[in-house]
């Protein structure tokens, strides 16, 4: 058997990083862990080939090649998915499919001849059963309540894969979360109970990254780490210390994590001792109302700039998450997340619009409230939504693209950086493994942005106070400003030239 695995193209969004990933030489941030972890489950005897066009374009000579294709994709990759089962039909070659699109979506897809919903550990091995009988079915779902065994996902098939296309690698420790916020989608893939591998899978994910001859950079891919406090500090994260120390620290990680993070400072403390470096945590809205109405109950009764900076100040930059459209959003809450991102010191603030989710409580209400307009386009940084707010839409769309050109702006962005680093406190003594690309990446920085870019003068103002003040940020501080780069490139120069229909009361402002 023949087997071609195929990753969709991404559209440019605020988390591809592609004006980033130019200062060193990489093609994608993070490899498709999804398909790599399915790969683990195929007959060894099978010939596999992967294809991740945020690297390499799929051609027509793979297709021919395959006797099966296999998709994974996310809502956001819907427009890739479509040209990919037009060529793959024009050859006649069958089809695969699984991952959240459709998962959510599979009605959508009768031209797939054969759907992998859900998690793989329940379903893969069904269908694979089923094909060497000779008779696969065309729909394999999990039933209700039925979650996956983490102790039965096999190791990423990481030969498959070239490590110098991307900038960091994958793993997955948990799925699930405990939280239930109206608006994701997380628990009704992954339910509500967070489920964990063991410490020996995560040493062992590490090794084998370790002996393909990755060092840099690891991505917890979890919706929510810490949604097993106990088990992460009693055996996770010392497992990992230990066969870090062991192996000299090859690697630095970042994750995602709710709010309630800041109320463990033990944990912070074990974390930034394991290396890890950043953790994207869903701010959503400094609005209280805005809180309560989509139930993001981690965050409300806090005062959330006073825990951002206390998860600085132990070793970890924030990245955060934003939203605007509400229904509860008041009319100065464009103001209110200007002045909270600024104050809060987060340098990678994605700031989106509201859209609604298939399958969420939040697509649920709206829909019995006949507010849903379309199906998602799985991004909230366009400058369209999918549903009625109940904010007229020109002023909606006037205080997002407010936000986003005063937040990106340089002078407010790079006041937003000087927070930070003011604020964060790396470890001493950990030793750096400096390499050759980011050794380009500072000249680039100094070449685009030092020489070339608008910012210059905020750019060596900040070179030069990390540089004399607090050197060992200054890492973050170019980084930090590549990044900016990315931001304006995105934001900025695309809401510029953007040409966005606006709604009238009764029409759709998709």
């Amino acid at each position: 058997m023949k087997v071609l695995l195929v990753y969709p193209q991404f559209p440019e969004t605020f988390w591809n990083f592609k004006h980033a990933l130019r200062f060193i030489g990489k093609k994608a941030g993070n490899p498709p862990l999804g398909l790599l972890t399915v790969a683990g489950f195929l007959p060894r005897e099978w010939e596999l080939k992967l294809v991740d066009e945020n690297v390499t374009p799929l051609t027509e000579t793979d297709i021919k090649w395959a006797d099966y294709v296999m998709l994974s994709a996310m809502t956001v990759q819907k427009e890739a998915v479509r040209a990919i089962i037009e060529r793959c039909k024009r050859q006649g070659k069958k089809l695969i499919a699984g991952g959240p699109l459709f998962t959510v979506d599979a009605d959508q897809y009768p031209e797939i001849d054969h759907l992998v919903l859900n998690e793989a550990e329940v379903t893969l091995p069904r269908f694979l059963a089923d094909l060497e009988r000779g008779s696969p079915g065309h729909l394999y779902t999990a039933g209700p309540g039925e979650w996956a065994d983490l102790s039965q996902t096999p190791l990423p098939r990481w030969d498959l894969l070239n490590f110098k296309d991307y900038n960091a690698m994958a793993i997955q420790y948990s799925r699930g979360c405990p939280f239930d916020c109206e608006f994701c989608d997380i628990t009704m893939l992954y339910g509500r109970r967070p489920r964990t591998k063991r410490k020996e899978q995560i040493v062992a994910e590490l090794e084998a990254l370790y002996r393909q001859g990755w060092r840099g950079g690891v991505f917890v891919v979890d919706d929510n780490f810490i949604g097993n406090k106990v088990q992460l500090k009693e055996e996770i994260l010392p497992a990992m210390a230990d066969w870090l120390q062991r192996h000299d620290y090859p690697f630095s990680f970042n994750t995602q994590a709710s709010i309630n993070l800041a109320d463990d400072e033990e944990l912070m403390a074990a974390m930034v001792r394991v290396g890890f470096e950043s953790v994207f945590i869903g701010i959503e809205t400094p609005a209280e109302e805005s809180l309560t109405e989509c139930g993001k109950v981690q965050n409300k009764n806090r005062d959330l700039v006073a825990a951002v900076k206390k998860i600085q100040r132990h070793g970890l930059q924030v990245q955060g998450g934003f939203i605007v459209g509400f229904d509860h959003d008041p009319p100065t809450i464009f103001d209110r997340q200007i002045e909270f991102i600024q104050q809060s010191g987060i340098v990678t603030a994605m700031v989106g619009l509201l859209n609604v989710l298939k399958g969420t409580k939040l697509y649920q209400r709206l829909e019995k409230e006949g507010r849903v307009l379309a199906e998602s386009r799985g991004n909230n940084t366009e400058l369209r939504i999918n549903y009625r707010p109940k904010m007229p839409w020109d002023v909606l769309l006037q205080g997002y693209q407010k936000v986003l050109t005063t937040i990106y702006a340089p002078e407010h962005f790079y006041r937003r950086v000087n927070e930070f680093l003011r604020e964060f406190n790396p470890p001493p003594g950990r030793k750096l493994h400096p390499r050759l690309y980011h050794v380009k990446a500072f000249l680039k920085s100094v070449f685009l942005i030092g020489l070339l870019g608008q910012e210059r003068a905020y750019f060596w103002r900040l070179v030069g106070w990390a540089l004399l003040k607090k050197p060992r940020v200054f890492p973050w501080a170019i980084a930090c400003s590549i990044y900016g780069f990315h931001f304006r490139k995105v934001f900025l120069e695309g809401t510029e030239n953007a040409t966005v229909p606006l709604a009238a009361p009764d029409t759709s402002p998709v």
